[in-house]
């Protein structure tokens, strides 16, 4: 199959550097919104035909004009929502953000035993975003999963069978931003293209933005 994960569009946590992860979480800045609202033209090429969406309202949000653009159900999955912060919910110092960032990328080195400072490990979160993908993967041919910063980068860098275990702390991923890959849970994932700009392209990209996120490790 081919699975297109999207990160959301902007929330005010992201322009403010916030570590933002709770639920339900914030909506989308006016930002966002068009962000959002260009996703229908830019995937008009691609055969979606079932669109999933994590439990916090920013990918909800984010995916809705999409759905309504082709007809289709927003499907509530319940692992695909973003790392958990644990005790470093709501901080935005470099400190906190980079201790943050520092264990999301060990999981996708393959460090699966550390843990997020008063949350889970890797083992817990690789788990549950699996079993959510899998489902994707029985129900579709071509799947549009809309999901999080550093829950995409950590997973494909895990998964994917055809990148380097450090391309999750190298490569950003912008709001909106589509990663592409195929295969399946059986026989594995294959990186097809990293887009790591908003599928609106630059005139939709805040560069002011604070975003811990979806920025490289070595820039935050």
């Amino acid at each position: 199959m081919r699975l297109l994960l999207i990160r959301h569009g902007q929330t005010p946590g992201n322009v403010l550097g916030r570590l933002d992860t709770a639920h339900p979480g914030p909506g989308l800045t006016d930002l966002g919104l068009r962000q959002a609202a260009a996703i229908p033209d830019a995937l008009r090429s691609d055969p979606i035909d079932a669109i999933f969406v994590s439990t916090l309202l920013r990918t909800q949000l984010t995916a809705h004009p999409l759905a309504a653009e082709r007809g289709l159900e927003l499907q509530v999955a319940g692992g695909l929502h973003e790392i958990e912060a644990g005790a470093l919910e709501g901080l935005h110092d470099r400190a906190s953000v980079r201790a943050y960032l520092e264990t999301a990328v060990a999981w996708g080195s393959g460090d699966l035993d550390k843990r997020m400072p008063g949350a889970h490990d890797g083992h817990d979160f690789l788990r549950r975003f699996d079993v959510d993908i899998a489902g994707a993967a029985g129900r579709s041919e071509v799947a549009a999963v809309f999901s999080h910063g550093a829950a995409i980068r950590v997973w494909t860098a895990a998964r994917a069978q055809n990148v380097s275990p450090t391309f999750a702390s190298e490569n950003e991923l912008d709001n909106t931003g589509v990663v592409e890959l195929t295969g399946s849970p059986e026989d594995g994932w294959t990186l097809l293209s990293w887009a790591g700009l908003p599928v609106g392209g630059m005139a939709l990209a805040d560069l002011g933005a604070a975003d811990p996120l979806g920025e490289p490790l070595a820039e935050v």
